[in-house]
């Protein structure tokens, strides 16, 4: 029988090499910037377009190669930065594998110029598919340029797998955005379509993320600094308040380099722990300095993932770290014992005309109570309780609306006989012709928690997510009014400014002229600003302009990898920026209209976001309750 076992061409080796190293444009933005990092170079320019398909282009005024190396660094496993196997435990570069410039070179056409300081005149080669195109002297200036053409181009394929322009893009930005982070001592800039998105002179680090992520972050950063026998930490952590509903501004680097670790965020994310709303993610760019014999940087191709001796030391060492720097910069409250008036600024006190104290619903009466049930009963008791129990009376009501005690006193109140999703449930809700509603001669319905609505049905009631339900409601209605064009714009007296950071003046500048079609009015200003001439109608609800922007933007990154179209992505992003927000309140009619406009929606059963609108519960299941 014939040997089947045969030595892979070089070609095909590094086209698998390259499966793994370049993913994406962006890997290769990553091993280029990375490499120039590494040649010493003091200005680093990255050049793009078409979000990387066309062109990749790196300038560095680094250290340059020779001609030798300049062949050689588009060999397989070929480094300058290791020599034995004990060098990969003492790692202080960013490259080391020696694979990225040959799986690059295997998919696409590379051209490389290079000159050292030394040489009178440069190198240029030219690599196609893994094969030496020219070799050529040539005049060029100190450093490198390496021009990446064409990617994938001979591998279809992986080409046709790759995302659209804005969303390539912006993972370029992320790539970029960490390097410059991690170096702010480099001049750094960014063109993309010959459009200058960075220009970051060498800056403090505090400078660096305020150039990247906007003027507004500023006042936002709280400082870290920590030493420690094992490890010294370093960077910002920022303030509860301005905390995100997306991820993309938590970055930890070890010793420079740029690492994903859910261990080392959960550590952070417990230091804010009662300081952060749900679902929320505070900014943090921190830097860990360690020895690197106490570090395995070689997990994984990519050089994103990091290994500890010791996680658990590393872990208890960050979380007081951070804790210790908001609690120094006075971010996380403090209780004054010893000043009455400290405690009550941390505390305010609600005071209507009538308070919970004064008046309690009849419920809560003794039995001897002979008062009528619809009627309060008055709260007597010596003045030196009254002011000693203060706080406890008034925490232990937090959170109660005065309206749903009073409800609550005469009993349950009975919920409007609604439509659900079977026949047998709509047998019994019959539509009012004149109000159009399904809650003709039934009672109110009712809100529990100012987040939930109870509505009876024949076979027993249902509760409907106050949320879940009108983000139905206006997903279907941006849908419909994105083909009709159709949408009342409230014009701004006096227009207003505003400007975002790079990341979000793209995803703007894409999703801009489906906006202006949903009611929005607003121009392009230069410079990452936008005037804004007008806003949707149903979208002024006392919010800044800013705000909202800022706010759909979020919305939009989270739906940005999803496999739909542009205009379903925006109707996602609006519908959850614009929809009332659990714990609302809504009166009576509020809760009418919604349950209305529901169950008159062609998928009232779901979200556009996957969760349930509303649950049935049946009479049958509440009696095997008892």
């Amino acid at each position: 029988m014939a040997d089947v076992i045969q030595l892979l061409p070089d070609s095909i080796a590094n086209q698998i090499a390259a499966g793994e190293v370049v993913q994406r444009p962006s890997s290769a933005v990553k091993e280029l910037l990375e490499n120039a990092v590494d040649s010493g170079a003091s200005r680093i320019q990255l050049i793009v377009k078409e979000a990387g398909k066309v062109l990749i282009q790196v300038i560095d005024n680094g250290c340059g190669m020779s001609e030798t190396d300049a062949r050689m660094c588009f060999e397989r496993h070929a480094t300058s930065k290791i020599r034995k196997a004990d060098d990969l435990f003492l790692i202080k570069t960013m490259g080391f594998r020696g694979e990225a410039l040959a799986s690059i070179a295997a998919v696409a056409q590379v051209e490389l110029k290079t000159r050292r300081a030394i040489d009178e005149v440069g190198i240029r080669v030219v690599v196609e598919a893994s094969e030496v195109k020219s070799q050529e002297a040539e005049q060029c200036p100190q450093g490198t340029s390496i021009q990446v053409k064409n990617l994938f181009y001979n591998v279809p394929a992986r080409r046709n797998f790759l995302k659209s322009n804005p969303i390539e893009m912006k993972h370029i930005i992320e790539d970029f955005q960490r390097l410059a982070l991690a170096n702010p001592d480099i001049h750094f800039s960014l063109h993309h379509n010959d459009a200058e998105l960075y220009h970051l002179p060498a800056a403090n680090l505090k400078q660096r993320i305020i150039g990247i992520f906007g003027a507004g972050f500023s006042k936002n950063l709280v400082p870290v600094s920590e030493e420690t026998d094992a490890v010294v930490f370093s960077g910002f952590v920022g303030k509860p308040e301005f905390a995100k509903k997306t991820r993309g501004e938590q970055l930890f680097f070890v010793n420079r380099r740029f690492v994903k670790s859910s261990y080392l965020q959960h550590a952070v994310m417990t230091s804010y722990e009662d300081l952060l709303p749900k679902d929320t993610y505070p900014l943090y760019v921190i830097f860990l300095e360690i020895d690197p014999s106490r570090i395995d940087v070689n997990v994984h191709p990519t050089k994103t993932e990091i290994k500890f001796d010791d996680e658990r030391l590393i872990y208890n060492y960050l979380k007081v770290a951070v804790r210790h720097s908001l609690g120094q910069y006075s971010v996380t409250p403090t209780l004054d014992f010893e000043q009455d008036t400290g405690l009550s600024r941390s505390m305010p006190v609600h005071t209507p005309s009538t308070t919970y104290l004064e008046t309690i619903p009849s419920n809560f009466a003794r039995r001897d109570d002979k008062s009528d049930s619809s009627s309060s009963v008055q709260f007597s008791r010596p003045d030196t309780l009254r002011s000693s129990n203060l706080r406890n009376w008034q925490k232990l009501f937090e959170g109660f609306d005065k309206e749903e005690l009073e409800t609550n006193s005469g009993g349950v109140p009975s919920a409007t006989n609604l439509p659900a999703e079977s026949a047998e449930q709509l047998s019994s809700g019959k539509l009012d012709d004149q109000s159009n509603s399904f809650s003709k001669v039934h009672k109110d319905p009712y809100q529990i928690h100012n987040r939930y609505i109870v509505s009876q049905i024949k076979s027993g009631f249902i509760l409907i997510d106050q949320q879940a339900a009108h983000e139905r409601i206006l997903y279907e209605k941006y849908i419909q009014l994105f083909d009709e064009s159709n949408v009342s714009t409230q014009t701004e007296l006096f227009p207003k400014s505003i400007s975002l950071s790079v990341a979000d003046a793209e995803i703007l500048k894409e999703i801009l002229p489906n906006l202006n079609k949903m009611g929005f009015d607003i121009t392009e200003f230069g410079q990452n600003s936008f005037v804004i001439h007008g806003m949707p109608a149903e979208m002024k609800q006392g919010a800044s302009e800013q705000l909202v922007i800022e706010n759909l933007i979020e919305q939009y990154k989270q739906n940005i990898n999803l496999s739909i179209d542009l205009k379903e992505k925006i109707a996602r992003a609006m519908s959850r920026s614009s929809a009332a927000k659990k714990g609302k309140t809504l009166d009576v009619l509020e809760m009418r209209s919604l349950i209305d406009q529901l169950f008159a929606c062609n998928i009232p059963f779901q979200s556009p976001f996957g969760t349930k609108c509303f649950i049935t519960y049946q009479l049958e299941d509440l009696e095997k309750l008892f």
